[in-house]
């Protein structure tokens, strides 16, 4: 990417201030966070390359930051994700480069041509992956870490939020407001957050002695990866435990083209916190997913092994909190 770029040049292309520029790539406050995104990605469209003034004559790495097709959107929760990561890397005085996998070169194994051709110095993978890429991953002399993901059995670093605890205070919140009738929307093995949000909402639901009924869990999604609404069972459950704000989101308007309301005939709690938590009619109650915090610490680990090719620092697991709204009634 051009170093050519400056500051002064985006502050042009949007007509705002040079200084309102600096605040966004710099990660300071001062602007909203509409601001903020399109500033990065219009510096990142444009070339742009942050280095902090405190770190000019430190070495330069390119990271590329890997995700897949089927996981990435204009207004994904990785999309946000990577403009954390980009603003954290800028600040250490590094560059990263959004790499998108194809829903064919997944299946195949086939890496992009940056981070296959060892044209980047760290790799950064961003959710779920195939098996066929991991083992390609894992097999590259490349410093990588995993963030939103993990593998059982293997020790490497990766950073992820606290699934379980999440899911288990949102599926408690909806026990303390009376529901007995809960289900789980999710399909359960399709990543390892799914899998570990359901176990959370299993754990909350065996503490108070009810039963974990398998019509109350609901598949969100075919056998590619692809959301499909969810099939309601004849016992209209009282309340949903959605393994994403998305998959709430949709549920939400699944339920209303039925005549169904929330909250007054269902509650619907979501997680992560993103766009579609408030995007929602109603807002959804949720579990935020501190994503700066997983982003520091995702840049830290990389750091790590950028200095010490060798370390592992293994799982890191990210803690987050309850954001209560409008989609949850008293019982």
């Amino acid at each position: 990417m051009s170093k050519d770029v400056t500051m002064r040049d985006i502050a042009k292309k949007l007509n705002i201030s040079a200084v309102s520029v600096s605040k966004a790539i710099s990660g300071k406050e001062g602007i909203s966070e509409s601001v903020r995104e399109l500033i990065i990605k219009t510096a990142q469209d444009m070339g742009y390359v942050y280095t902090s003034p405190k770190l000019k004559g430190r070495a330069h790495y390119n990271i590329g930051v890997m995700v897949s097709q089927t996981f990435i959107s204009d207004s994904a929760f990785y999309s946000r994700l990577f403009q954390n990561l980009a603003i954290e890397f800028g600040k250490q005085g590094h560059s990263c480069t959004l790499e998108i996998i194809s829903h064919r070169n997944e299946r195949e194994g086939i890496l992009p041509g940056n981070v296959a051709g060892g044209r980047m110095d760290g790799i950064i993978v961003l959710g779920p992956i195939s098996d066929a890429c991991l083992g390609n991953i894992l097999r590259t002399t490349t410093p990588y870490v995993f963030v939103d993901n993990y593998f059982p059995g293997e020790m490497m670093d990766c950073v992820v939020s606290d699934n379980v605890y999440g899911s288990h205070v949102l599926t408690n919140y909806l026990i303390d407001k009376g529901f007995r009738k809960i289900a789980f929307v999710g399909r359960i093995n399709a990543t390892n957050s799914i899998m570990d949000r359901y176990l959370g909402y299993v754990k909350a639901l065996l503490q108070h002695n009810m039963e974990v009924r398998p019509e109350y869990i609901l598949s969100d999604r075919d056998d590619a990866g692809l959301l499909t609404d969810p099939e309601l069972p004849e016992d209209m459950p009282e309340a949903f435990v959605c393994n994403c704000d998305e998959v709430a989101y949709h549920l939400v308007e699944q339920l209303k083209a039925r005549k169904i309301r929330v909250p007054e005939d269902v509650s619907i709690v979501g997680f992560d916190d993103y766009i579609f938590a408030t995007l929602c009619s109603p807002k959804l109650t949720t579990f935020r997913v501190n994503m700066e915090e997983m982003s520091r610490t995702a840049v830290q680990l990389m750091e790590d092994k950028l200095r010490v090719p060798h370390s592992v620092n293994g799982r890191k697991v990210i803690s987050g909190e309850i954001v209560i709204r409008d989609s949850v009634r008293d019982k």
